[in-house]
C-alpha cells in the first residue's frame, strides 16, 4: 500500500508538470516533488544534502531539457525510466517485508537509475544508495521503539500514571495532620457510605482547607477512626496536569480519563479525589458541542459504581455546576467554612512541630497567636487557615536565613511575626505592634502641634480612632467615618494628611469634583459589562485593595453626584465594596473622611459669622440622607481662623522650609514681627490658610531660591527673615554665606 507522503509526492509531481506545461512526467518531476515533502527533506538532510541547491539545479534542468507544450493533455505520460523506478520501489518494499511503500523506498529506487539526472544530482551532493538505506533503517528502528514504548505505556496502570495514592502517603507519614475539621471529614464519610450518589463535593473559598480535608480523610482511614464501611477505602488524587501533558491528539485526554475511571470502578473500595474539579468540567468540548469530560463521569456517578470526592470554590461551583443540573445533582455539597480564630490557633499548634523541624526554629505560644490574629486583621485577600500558615512559614524562612547561624534553634517571638507581616502588607511595624498604643496616646497632641484652632475637631477624631483600636467598635465597620465641615482653608484636608503621616499609613485622595455626572460614579466601582474598559475594575476598589490600611479622603463631597451616597452606605455599613469585575475591597482598616464646604458661603456673608456652625449643620443635614448620617461616626465642624492661628500657621510653614534647607546646610530664622506681618497680609476668609502659603512662597521661597542657586547661599550659610518699617512695612532677608563673614541683605 502506498503511504500518505508518497501519494502527496505523486500528486504534486503531476501539478509541477502541468505548471511547467510538460506533457511527459519524468523522474525529475518526481524528485522535485520529493524535495518539497517534509519526510523527503528529512531523509536527504540526514544524508548531508543541500535542499535549496538541489531544487535550483533540478528546476533549471526541467526548464531547459523537458519539451514545452502549448497544448496540454489531460494527464502527463510517464517516461519508461519512471515506470522502472515505480516497479523497483514496489519490489524494494516487498523484499523488506513491509506492506507500506514510503518516501525512502522512492529515493532508493531513484538511486538505482544510474543514468537519470536526479541520481547525478544526489551523487554530486555526496549521497549514495547506501546512505539512503541507512537513514531508512534507522527511522524504521525508531518507529518500532516508539511502538514498543506506547505498548508498554498502554500496559501500565492508569491509576499509577495519572493519580497519587493518598492512602499510601498517609501510611508513609507524608501527610500533615488535619485539625479542627472533624465535622467535615465525618460528613464526607457519611456521603461516601451511601449506595448511590455517594459523591461529596467540598465547596469553599480558596485557602480554607478543602484539599487538606481529603488528605485528612485518607489519614483517618489509615488510623481506622472512621466507620468500618470505609476501613479498606483507597483514595487516589487525580493528577490533571499529568493527564493533559503529552496528549498530542484529540481524544487522548478522554482516553486517559476513561482508563482511570475504569480502573477505579473495578476496585472494590476505590475513591477518586479530583481537586479543582471544575477544570474537568468542559475539558474536551468542541465549539458547538455540549459533550465534554463531565459526560464520562455522569454515568458512573449516577449508578454508584464510582465514588468521587470533588473540591472547588463557590464561584466555580456557581459557574459550572449550577448550570449543569445533571452533574450537580450527582454530588452532595459539603460547605467548608473559614475556621474560627480559636480553631485556627489549634491548627497552627498541630502544624508548628513540622515547621519547627523544617526551619530549625522554635515558635513561642505568643507567636502562634499573633500569626492567627494579625493575619486575620491585616491580610484581607486570603482566608484562614491558609494565610496564618503562610505567615508562620514565611517567618520561619526569614529566621532560618538571617539568624540560624548565630543561634542553634532561635525562638520566634511576636516581634518577628509583626516585622515579617509589616513587610508583606506594606504598613509600618508600629501600626501592627502593641507599640501603636503609644502613638495613639499622643495622637491628639501631635495633631494639635500641626493643626491650629481645631482642638475640638481633633479630640473628636482621636476619640473615635482610639475606641476602634481598643476593640470596642463593631468589627465589620471602618476604623472611623467622619465629615469635616467648614470654610475653605481652615485645615480640613491638612488634618487628614497629618493623620495619615502620624499613623504611618497611606493617604488616598479622591477629588469629588471629578464625579459630578451620573456616569462618572461608575469609575469608582468599574463600568458595567459591555462598556469600554469594564474589565479594568474600579478606581476606588483598586486603590483600597492596593493600600488596605489608609486614610481615604473624599474631598468636597457635596460636588459629587448623589449616586455616590449609595456607595458610601455600603462602605460605612459593611466595610466592603465589590467592583464590576468581582474584586472585593476591605474597608475595615480604612479611616473614611469626607470634607464639605456646604453652608460656608452663607456663613461668610455679613451678619452670619456668629451662627456659622448652625448654618453648616443645616447644610450638612440637607446634603446627607438620614440613613447615611446615622452611619457616620462624627460630623466635625471646623472653626474659622484668626490672627493668632494665622501666625502659628506661618510659623509652621517657615519651620517646614527650615527643615528642607538643613539638607543644604542652611539655617533659617524669623522674628515674631515678621510672622505677624505675614499672617495679617493673608487674612482672607474666602481663601483661608492657602493664601498665607502663597504669600510665603512669593516673598520668601522665591528670594531664597535665587540665593541658593546663584548667590550667597550657594555653598550653605544662614538666613534671617525680619520686618522693616521704612518707608512702608516689608519683609527683608539677611544672608550670611558659609565662606564669608559679610552679610547680604535683600528687601522684598
Amino acid at each position: 500500500m502506498i503511504g500518505q507522503n508518497l501519494t502527496l509526492i505523486f500528486n504534486e509531481s503531476i501539478d509541477i508538470a502541468r505548471e511547467m506545461r510538460h506533457n511527459i512526467l519524468t523522474t525529475e518531476h518526481l524528485f522535485l516533488a520529493t524535495l518539497n515533502n517534509t519526510q523527503g527533506i528529512s531523509i536527504l538532510q540526514k544524508c548531508g544534502g543541500n535542499i535549496q541547491e538541489m531544487r535550483r539545479v533540478i528546476n533549471l534542468y526541467l526548464q531547459k531539457y523537458v519539451p514545452f507544450s502549448h497544448e496540454l493533455t489531460q494527464k502527463p505520460r510517464q517516461t519508461p525510466a519512471l515506470d522502472r523506478i515505480i516497479e523497483t520501489m514496489v519490489k524494494h518494499a516487498e523484499n523488506s517485508n513491509r506492506q507500506n511503500i514510503d518516501v525512502g523506498d522512492l529515493l532508493a529506487s531513484i538511486m538505482e537509475e544510474s543514468q537519470s539526472f536526479s541520481t547525478q544530482i544526489l551523487k554530486s551532493q555526496g549521497i549514495n544508495r547506501l546512505n539512503v538505506l541507512e537513514v531508512i533503517t534507522q527511522q524504521e528502528q525508531d518507529y518500532k521503539e516508539q511502538e514498543q514504548q506506547d505498548t508498554k505505556e498502554a500496559g501500565e496502570s492508569y491509576l499509577a500514571k495519572y493519580t497519587k495514592n493518598l492512602s499510601m502517603l498517609a501510611k508513609e507519614g507524608k501527610i500533615d495532620p488535619v485539625i479542627g475539621r472533624e465535622e467535615e471529614i465525618w460528613r464526607v464519610s457519611e456521603i461516601l457510605a451511601r449506595r448511590k450518589k455517594n459523591n461529596p463535593i467540598l465547596v469553599g473559598e480558596p485557602g480554607v482547607g478543602k484539599t487538606a480535608i481529603a488528605e485528612g480523610l485518607a489519614l483517618e482511614i489509615y488510623h481506622k477512626k472512621l466507620p468500618k464501611a470505609l476501613h479498606n477505602a483507597q483514595i487516589f488524587a487525580l493528577d490533571v496536569g499529568a493527564m493533559i501533558s503529552g496528549s498530542k491528539y484529540r481524544g487522548d485526554f478522554e482516553k486517559r480519563l476513561k482508563g482511570v475511571l475504569k480502573e477505579i470502578t473495578q476496585m472494590p473500595h476505590g475513591v477518586l479525589f479530583i481537586d479543582e474539579i471544575h477544570t474537568i468540567v468542559g475539558a474536551g468540548a468542541t465549539s458547538g458541542s455540549n459533550l465534554d469530560a463531565s459526560n464520562l463521569l455522569k454515568p458512573a456517578l449516577a449508578n454508584g459504581s464510582l465514588r468521587c470526592i470533588g473540591a472547588t470554590t463557590f464561584a466555580e461551583f456557581k459557574t459550572h455546576f449550577d448550570k449543569d443540573k445533571a452533574l450537580s445533582r450527582r454530588f452532595s455539597k459539603v460547605e467548608v467554612k473559614e475556621p474560627s480564630l480559636q480553631d485556627c490557633y489549634q491548627i497552627l499548634q498541630g502544624l508548628a512541630p513540622i515547621y519547627e523541624k523544617y526551619h530549625h526554629v522554635k515558635y513561642s505560644k505568643g507567636a502562634l497567636e499573633a500569626c492567627v490574629n494579625l493575619s486575620a486583621r491585616y491580610i484581607s485577600d486570603k482566608f484562614l487557615p491558609d494565610k496564618a500558615i503562610d505567615l508562620l512559614d514565611e517567618v520561619g524562612a526569614n529566621m532560618r536565613i538571617y539568624r540560624a547561624d548565630s543561634v542553634n534553634h532561635p525562638t520566634i517571638t511576636i516581634k518577628d511575626i509583626e516585622s515579617t507581616l509589616s513587610k508583606s502588607v506594606h504598613i509600618p511595624k508600629s501600626s501592627i505592634s502593641k507599640d501603636e498604643g503609644k502613638a495613639l496616646m499622643h495622637l491628639a497632641s501631635k495633631l494639635k502641634e500641626r493643626i491650629f484652632s481645631q482642638d475640638k475637631a481633633i479630640d473628636e477624631l482621636s476619640n473615635v480612632i482610639k475606641t476602634n483600636k481598643a476593640g470596642l467598635s463593631e468589627s465589620n465597620k471602618p476604623i472611623g467615618s467622619f465629615v469635616f465641615a467648614g470654610p475653605s482653608g481652615v485645615g480640613k484636608t491638612e488634618l487628614a494628611k497629618e493623620l495619615a503621616k502620624i499613623l504611618g499609613i497611606a493617604f488616598i485622595k479622591f477629588d469629588m469634583s471629578e464625579y459630578m455626572e451620573p456616569h462618572s460614579i461608575s469609575r469608582l466601582i468599574g463600568a458595567p459589562a459591555g462598556y469600554v474598559g469594564f474589565e479594568q475594575g474600579g478606581l476606588l476598589v483598586d486603590a483600597v485593595r492596593k493600600s488596605p490600611h489608609c486614610v481615604l479622603l473624599l474631598d468636597e463631597i457635596e460636588k459629587a453626584h448623589h449616586d455616590i451616597y449609595n456607595i458610601l452606605l455600603q462602605i460605612l455599613d459593611a466595610a466592603s465594596l465589590t467592583d464590576n469585575a468581582g474584586n472585593k475591597a476591605d474597608f475595615r482598616n480604612v479611616i473614611v473622611i469626607m470634607t464639605s464646604n456646604a453652608g460656608s458661603q452663607e456663613a461668610n456673608t455679613l451678619g452670619f459669622n456668629a451662627n456659622m456652625q448652625g448654618k453648616n449643620a443645616t447644610a450638612i443635614k440637607s446634603l446627607f440622607s438620614p440613613e447615611l448620617r446615622s452611619r457616620i461616626d462624627s460630623i466635625i465642624h471646623f472653626n474659622p481662623l484668626g490672627l493668632k492661628e494665622y501666625t502659628l500657621i506661618a510659623k509652621k510653614y517657615i519651620n517646614d522650609i527650615a527643615t528642607l534647607l538643613k539638607a543644604r546646610h542652611i539655617s533659617l530664622s524669623i522674628d515674631n514681627q515678621a510672622l505677624q506681618f505675614l499672617a495679617s497680609q493673608s487674612m482672607d476668609k474666602a481663601l483661608g490658610a492657602r493664601e498665607l502659603k502663597k504669600i510665603i512662597d512669593s516673598q520668601i521661597k522665591l528670594a531664597l531660591s535665587d540665593e541658593i542657586l546663584f548667590g550667597a547661599l550657594k555653598k550653605g550659610g544662614s538666613v534671617k527673615v525680619s520686618l522693616l518699617q521704612n518707608p512702608t512695612p516689608h519683609i527683608t532677608l539677611k544672608y550670611k554665606s558659609a565662606q564669608s563673614k559679610k552679610n547680604a541683605t535683600k528687601a522684598l
